[in-house]
């Protein structure tokens, strides 16, 4: 670990030196790359500073331990700097931990409603609230790319963009089928029902991740549908793009404007092939990808949410908080926290094995 930590801060020292060069200065794309790579080394950096710094307290705490009259108060002092120690220790670990490097990025979420009918859509709508009241707590925004309502409420289909520094490292855990058991409003005879809602979590993905061939993609306009503001049905400007190797397939209609709802489809569509990508990469890993909290897949059940218990519970990691209330009214830090840890749990035992 020590030989790690050294090099990382001789490259962070390099990239300062680096930094102040005339020639990066003179570029602003050189001295953004840079500045980024700095940023992302700065807390392993400082971690490790300040746990050199408890190390040569440590030895000159340990040479008053001669001394009769400092003996008992270096003691003291001692256990409390190996404890120290420890716990920096532990977050160096984590720190070294090789980081996604979709963490930082945007994200694309499409929730659908699935098995339950009316009730699985209605469900949809519910978790979009509560996903949209959780960005707006810490500080992410939420756009609407594209809607089709349920008949009885909530969304049949939405897809949403959640952009934000860290969107993705906060949500990547989301993906998989919601499972829902209430009494729902359609329901006379007050009986629970089970329904489900899927949720697919993609990061963003650059010109630089995905490149598409025009050749490959079919473009169709139609007359939008459903919300959107006034003006928005009575014209042909909603957009479905599909990529005609994959047969992938995107609609948008949100937007006022053709240009600006073929934009956000494009936006999807690079999302989705790079998501399509990734889960190939991981197929090949293999076990890398037994180590991850769940297979990502949108048919992989994550998540109970119990109302007549007021309980939510993650099957992936066996978590259950009795917060389903506060859950879905976008409290979800707790959850995300357990996943987060276990996730870090999983990597640093990966390592050692």
């Amino acid at each position: 670990m020590i030989e790690r930590l050294e090099a990382t801060l001789t490259k962070y020292n390099q990239l300062q030196t680096e930094l102040m060069s005339e020639d990066v200065l003179k570029n602003i794309n050189k001295t953004r790359e840079i500045s980024k790579e700095i940023s992302d080394l700065e807390e392993v950096v400082t971690e490790y500073k300040k746990y050199k710094k408890i190390l040569e307290s440590i030895e000159d705490t340990k040479e008053m331990l001669s001394d009769e009259e400092l003996k008992e108060i270096a003691k003291e002092e001692l256990k409390n700097l190996e404890e120290e120690k420890e716990n920096i220790e532990k977050q160096l670990e984590i720190l070294l931990i090789p980081k996604d490097p979709n963490d930082s990025k945007n994200v694309i979420m499409e929730i659908r409603g699935a098995a339950g009918g009316d009730e699985a859509n209605i469900f949809a709508g519910d978790l979009f609230r509560m996903y949209s009241r959780y960005a707006e707590k810490i500080g992410l925004k939420t756009e609407i790319i594209n809607a089709v309502e349920g008949t009885a409420g909530g969304f049949s289909q939405i897809e949403v963009m959640i952009k934000g520094q860290g969107a993705y490292s906060k949500l990547k855990y989301e993906s998989g089928s919601h499972r829902v058991q209430r009494v729902p409003v359609t329901e006379s005879n007050g009986r629970i029902q089970t329904s489900t809602a899927t949720v697919l979590v993609m990061p963003e993905a650059e010109d630089v991740n995905i490149t598409i061939d025009p050749k490959d993609l079919r473009i169709d306009i139609f007359r939008s549908s459903g919300c959107g503001g006034q003006g928005v049905n009575t014209t042909d400007s909603a957009v479905r793009i599909t990529h005609l190797p994959t047969n992938t397939v995107v609609t948008c209609q949100n937007e006022r404007s053709q240009i600006q709802n073929k934009e956000q489809a494009m936006k999807v569509l690079k999302a989705r092939l790079y998501d399509l990508e990734q889960q190939k990469h991981d197929q090949e890993l293999g076990s890398e990808r037994r180590s991850k909290i769940g297979t990502g897949d949108r048919a992989e059940k994550i998540r109970t949410y119990n109302y007549p218990q007021n309980r939510v519970t993650d099957h992936r990691i066996g978590f259950t908080t009795n917060n389903l209330d506060r859950v879905m009214n976008g409290q979800l830090d707790e959850i995300i926290d357990a996943l987060t840890m276990e996730d870090q749990r999983r990597k640093l035992a990966g390592e050692e094995e």
